[in-house]
């Protein structure tokens, strides 16, 4: 089974809609609460995968979001982003027995020298986990160190992880089709994600050159990251998803 299959196994629809949970909230004890609404909110209106990360919480707020999701059994995958330790994400996928997760940049962001030392790291920590890993590459708020070019890094990337996200340059930021295009002619069968900024609007062009998508903000109630995830927002988006798989289908 090549990559691109093995990684969209995971889920049950094409074009598989991963939504995000940022852990939002004052207090462990709001974060857990608000955490246990949103993860019901994207459950209630079919979103096809749950990535939890530490964007506002910290670390032991993430592991208790993780614990309370493991309890409900859901039927369908969860995933794992520590941000900047990545060693912590593979720790909890494995933990956890989580299908994937994610880390933002897997090549690129370190000095020449050091990629030797970034492989060994994929190498040791890859052998020990089974989750599956969506890898950024020039992905948002990452420094470009590379001395590579694009399309080598991207060679690169697909031996560290199973999936390669794709963004702009910050969150809620929209990807342009031009670099979408860019990375889907470097990788034609390798799983490609859009990871940001995909809106109703942009999404059905996107998603018809990309394999699966990444959305948080554009779920809350101000569109922004600071907002709170929103019921309608995420049935209204799912709607125009559940409309694209039938398209692709005719």
């Amino acid at each position: 089974m090549n990559k691109k299959a093995t990684f969209l196994s995971l889920f049950q629809e094409k074009k598989p809609i991963i939504g995000v949970i940022h852990l939002k909230g004052d207090s462990d004890e709001e974060i857990l609460e608000r955490a246990k609404k949103e993860i019901q909110i994207y459950v209630e209106n079919g979103i096809d995968g749950i990535l939890m990360e530490n964007y506002y919480g910290n670390y032991y707020d993430l592991e208790k979001a993780i614990q309370y999701i493991k309890s409900l059994n859901l039927s369908l995958p969860i995933g794992v982003n520590v941000l900047n330790v990545d060693p912590l994400g593979f720790h909890l996928a494995k933990k956890y027995g989580l299908q994937f997760m994610q880390i933002d940049s897997v090549v690129g962001h370190v000095k020449s020298r050091d990629e030797a030392s970034l492989q060994e790291f994929f190498d040791l920590y890859r052998s020990t986990c089974q989750a599956k890993l969506i890898g950024g590459v020039r992905f948002k708020y990452q420094p470009v160190l590379s001395e590579k070019t694009v399309a080598e890094d991207l060679a690169i990337a697909t031996t560290r992880c199973d999936a390669i996200a794709v963004t702009e340059n910050a969150t809620g930021e929209e990807t342009s089709l031009a670099k979408i295009e860019l990375f889907r002619k470097e990788l034609p069968e390798f799983p490609l994600i859009v990871a940001a900024g995909v809106t109703k609007e942009n999404a059905k062009a996107q998603l018809r050159i990309c394999d699966a998508a990444i959305v948080g903000s554009y779920f809350k109630d101000t569109r922004k990251d600071t907002g709170d995830i929103c019921a309608e927002h995420v049935a209204e988006f799912m709607a125009m998803i559940k409309e694209l798989r039938s398209e692709l289908n005719d």
